[in-house]
């Protein structure tokens, strides 16, 4: 059975969401997917922009899904990012695009409903 880790993440403040979104995809998602590469089957980042459009400030700018096989392709992911080294580079990188203090991760379980058209 496969594990989700969701991640919700805030810019940094003074950063635009152009530029956010443009040193994501550019820099920041290629240390995870380094990182991630060996044990994660999904990374997925999903830029949260408001519904109606208006441009103030939100919690969260982005919802970052992580999907392993199982529980211990997750366990021995989360046992090498803990080196040193891939700490460092993660945390120096996060400082240049996120507010860290407003990180949020959380492990997902989840339902779906049947949305198949009903007999009546």
């Amino acid at each position: 059975m496969t594990v989700t880790i969701l991640t919700l993440l805030k810019r940094r403040a003074g950063m635009s969401k152009a530029d956010f979104i443009a040193y994501y995809e550019t820099s920041h998602r290629l240390i995870g997917e380094k990182v991630l590469g060996p044990w994660a089957i999904r990374y997925e980042r999903k830029h949260l922009h408001p519904v109606d459009g208006t441009d103030v400030d939100h919690d969260f700018d982005v919802a970052m899904e992580i999907e392993f096989p199982d529980e211990a392709a997750m366990a021995d992911c989360f046992a090498a990012m803990a080196d040193p080294d891939t700490q460092r580079e993660i945390h120096e990188d996060e400082e240049r695009l996120f507010d860290r203090s407003r990180l949020r991760s959380y492990r997902v379980e989840s339902r779906q409903s049947d949305m198949s058209p009903k007999q009546g």
